[in-house]
């Protein structure tokens, strides 16, 4: 079921488009991230959602009520900031209870959902402190109670781990995770960082210029991706430029580098210029076919992978991930062969 659905939203500054058409429909329950680079659009979509711009067209509907023109305050939508928006001068008690209070709820009711809230977040031996004595991550997690015990329909989370270290980010991300499961809450959660997308979403849209170019499951645009674009937003991937030669039950692809074959997931014409592609730890050492021969260049150690770059016989630059234990003594020189399966090559039309 649908609790929030966006129709045909579009938004101009000037002569500059903005937001084109866009249309999204997020389920009760979800965690719904918009992803793209900067610029592309995504936090004014989320500026029209709470309410604090007008689009010039379309319609926004929550729980089957339009709310396009309704006021921020009257729309049961939450907001997490990016810079967490907590007052410095109020305990974590006082921050998570402000909005209780202006609404002048019973105080019985206010410390029962209070408790409540700081349980879930774990909050709860650091409601006496302030914010400027809290790390990072109870900041944010301050941000999210004080949010969450509004009871919004739909909690909206602007960047809220950027401000955050590596190790710091991938704990709250967990801790978001854990809270969404607790609560129930639907939570629209707009990134840059594919890492938070692909761990937490249920569910992707991916913004590029202001437009929608794919929406589905992280499984589906990490293995899917409908262009080059979407692709490289969700990952490293090696392209090979080729024309069809045959459009059967499987594609057969002409390259500089030899004869591709691969699995049809969408048809193409025989003759029509496309990019065969590949993602760098879809790779077997395994005799088959889709061969490729290589000249290792450079190697990069990450821990439990090893990066490796690459030239192609034909020139190309390829990058491989590779498992430690599978290096077989590699170096900067190497000659290396390697194939990739039909079910691991990705087709795009040429861009």
């Amino acid at each position: 079921m649908s609790i929030l659905k966006i129709e045909g939203i579009s938004k101009s500054f000037g002569s500059t488009k903005v937001l084109r058409d866009i249309n999204i429909s997020v389920a009760e329950d979800e965690i719904f991230f918009i992803l793209g680079p900067s610029g592309c659009g995504k936090t004014t979509l989320l500026r029209i959602i709470t309410g604090f711009l007008s689009p010039d067209t379309g319609k926004i509907f929550l729980a089957d009520n339009e709310i396009t023109s309704l006021a921020p305050a009257l729309r049961n939508i939450g907001m997490v900031f990016q810079n967490y928006a907590l007052w410095p001068h109020m305990s974590v008690w006082q921050n998570v209870t402000y909005g209780l209070e202006i609404k002048k709820e019973p105080e019985d009711i206010i410390k029962k959902k209070t408790d409540k809230v700081l349980e879930i977040t774990k909050l709860t031996s650091f409601k006496e402190k302030y914010p400027p004595l809290l790390s990072g991550g109870q900041q944010q997690r301050v941000a999210l109670a004080r949010a969450i015990i509004a009871e919004p329909k739909v909690l909206l989370l602007d960047e809220p781990l950027s401000n955050l270290d590596a190790k710091l980010r991938e704990e709250m991300r967990s801790e978001i995770k854990r809270i969404q499961q607790e609560t129930g809450i639907t939570m629209i959660y707009v990134t840059h960082d594919q890492k938070e997308a692909m761990s937490l979403g249920h569910r992707i849209t991916v913004m590029d210029e202001g437009r929608i170019v794919q929406t589905g499951s992280p499984l589906h645009l990490y293995s899917e991706p409908r262009n080059r674009f979407v692709a490289s937003f969700l990952g490293d991937i090696n392209t090979l430029q080729g024309k069809i030669t045959s459009s059967g039950k499987e594609l057969v692809i002409e390259t500089k580098e030899g004869v591709f074959t691969a699995t049809k997931r969408r048809d193409f014409s025989v003759g029509q210029e496309v990019e065969v592609a590949f993602r760098p730890e879809n790779i077997s050492s395994k005799n088959g076919i889709n061969k490729l021969n290589c000249i290792v260049s450079e190697i990069e150690y990450y821990g439990e992978t090893f990066k490796i770059k690459c030239s192609t016989e034909a020139g190309n630059l390829i990058e491989l991930k590779i498992f430690s234990g599978k290096m077989a003594n590699l170096t900067s020189g190497s000659k290396i062969q390697f194939s990739i399966s039909p079910e691991q090559l990705i087709i795009f039309e040429k861009e």
